[in-house]
C-alpha cells in the first residue's frame, strides 16, 4: 500500500496548496496523524493549512502546541456527523484559495464537497464505522460521495457502509495513519514488571472502563497508567474508587509524547468497543511492547499474524485472562513481525502514499461539483 510508483510526479514536485478540514477537533490519534502528515508534506514544499467545524479547547491547544493555528467555524454542535450548509458557506472562501482540500469526518467532507468549485480536488477520510447520533442523512451522504475525487477509509465496516451508500469503488483507498516518529529514541532494553498502559481518548467507544474491570479481576499486583483525556474521565475515576483501585490506577492526562509512556511497559491494552485501527497499538509494536486488543472492526487485522493478542470485545474476563498470560510469559508475540508492520506507518512512509494518491487524482479532471 505504501510503495511509491515510478511514474513522473512533476505536478507534486511543484507542491500544492492544500487545506485539511477536520469535522470536530479534539485530542486524538486521527488529529495527530493529520498533523504529522502535514509536517511531512511541508518538508517537501507543500503549503498546508487547517480548518475545523467544531473544536474542544484541548484540541485547539494541542494544535497550537505544535505551532499550528486552525481556522475555526466554531459551531456549538459536534460537526463530525452533521451536514451544515452554513459550515459549507463559511468554508467556501478557504477552499477557493487551494488546489486540494482533504476533509476528515463526514460533516467536514460533506461541507468541502459543497463548497469546492469544480477545479478543486476534494478528498475525504473516514476512520471509524458510522454510529449516527440520529437518522442517517442518506441523501446528503450520497450527494457528497458523488463529488469526492478520493475517499480514504480506515475501517472495513465503514467501507461496507459507504459502498452501500453509493461510493464509487474506483475512488476508495485504504486510509493509513502516521505514528509518532520519536519512537526510536525511547526504546528500552527490557520491559518493566506488571506495568499496564492505556493510551487514548477517554470515550466510551475506546473502552477504558473495560480495562478497569479487567484489572479488578487480575488478582495480582500491577500498576496501570491511563494516558489521555476526554469526557469519560469523571466516570472512570468514580469506577476506580468503586473497584478499590486507587493505589493501582493513575490518570496521567494527555501527553504529546506517548512513546515515552508506552516504552518498557509490560503490555499495552487497546480495549475498544469499535475501532478501525490503533495508533497506540502500532506505536507499542514499534517499541516491542506486547499489545492486547479487542477483536473489533480493523483492530483484529492490526494484531493478526502473531503481532499481538486479540480478545472478544465487551469481555473484561477475557481481557484479564489475556493480560495475565502476557504478564506470566505464557503468551507469545512475534515482536519482529510487529516492528516490521509498524515501520510501514512512519510519517514519511504515509506521506509517500498520500502524495502518490494526490498526484494520481490531480492528473485527471476533478469530479464535477
Amino acid at each position: 500500500m505504501l510503495v511509491r510508483p515510478s511514474e513522473s510526479r512533476a505536478i507534486i514536485d511543484e507542491g500544492m496548496r492544500t487545506l485539511r478540514v477536520i469535522g470536530n477537533l479534539e485530542p486524538g490519534g486521527g488529529q495527530l496523524s493529520a498533523l504529522r502528515l502535514a509536517f511531512a508534506l511541508r518538508r517537501r514544499g507543500w503549503d498546508v493549512s487547517f480548518a475545523a467545524g467544531s473544536a474542544t479547547p484541548d484540541g485547539l491547544s494541542l494544535f497550537r502546541s505544535y505551532g499550528v493555528e486552525v481556522e475555526l467555524y466554531g459551531s456549538s454542535r459536534n460537526m463530525q456527523y452533521l451536514p451544515d450548509p452554513k459550515f459549507a458557506d463559511w468554508l467556501a472562501p478557504l477552499v477557493g484559495e487551494v488546489d486540494l482540500v482533504h476533509a476528515h469526518m463526514f460533516g467536514a467532507w460533506w461541507a468541502a464537497s459543497r463548497a469546492a468549485a469544480g477545479d478543486v480536488v476534494v478528498a475525504g477520510s473516514e476512520h471509524n464505522e458510522y454510529r449516527w447520533p440520529s437518522d442517517p442523512p442518506l441523501d446528503e451522504l450520497a450527494a457528497a460521495l458523488r463529488r469526492l475525487d478520493l475517499l480514504f477509509v480506515h475501517s472495513p465496516a465503514a467501507r461496507v457502509q459507504l459502498l452501500a451508500a453509493g461510493a464509487s469503488p474506483a475512488r476508495l483507498r485504504d486510509g493509513c495513519s502516521a505514528i509518532d516518529e520519536s519512537m526510536t529514541a525511547v526504546r528500552l532494553r527490557g520491559r518493566e514488571a506488571a506495568r499496564i498502559v492505556y493510551v487514548g481518548r477517554l470515550h466510551h467507544e475506546k473502552g477504558p472502563d473495560l480495562l478497569l474491570d479487567a484489572v479488578a479481576l487480575l488478582g495480582r499486583d500491577v500498576t496501570v497508567q491511563v494516558i489521555g483525556s476526554g469526557p469519560f474521565e469523571g466516570a472512570l475515576r468514580e469506577q476506580v474508587r468503586a473497584l478499590g483501585l486507587e493505589g493501582v490506577v493513575s490518570f496521567v492526562g494527555w501527553q504529546r509524547d506517548p512513546a515515552r509512556w508506552i516504552a518498557g511497559a509490560s503490555t499495552c491494552v487497546v480495549p475498544s468497543r469499535f475501532d478501525a485501527w490503533s495508533q497506540t497499538g502500532v506505536l507499542a509494536m514499534a517499541l516491542r511492547v506486547p499489545v492486547v486488543a479487542t477483536d473489533v472492526d480493523g483492530l483484529a487485522q492490526v494484531v493478526s499474524g502473531g503481532r499481538g493478542i486479540s480478545v472478544p470485545p465487551e469481555n473484561p474476563a477475557a481481557l484479564a485472562h489475556a493480560i495475565r498470560a502476557v504478564l506470566d510469559g505464557h503468551s507469545q508475540v512475534d515482536f519482529d513481525a510487529a516492528e516490521r508492520y509498524a515501520a510501514r506507518f512512519t510519517a514519511d512512509a504515509v506521506a509517500d502514499f498520500y502524495e502518490d494518491c494526490y498526484a494520481e487524482v490531480s492528473r485527471r479532471q476533478p469530479t464535477a461539483a
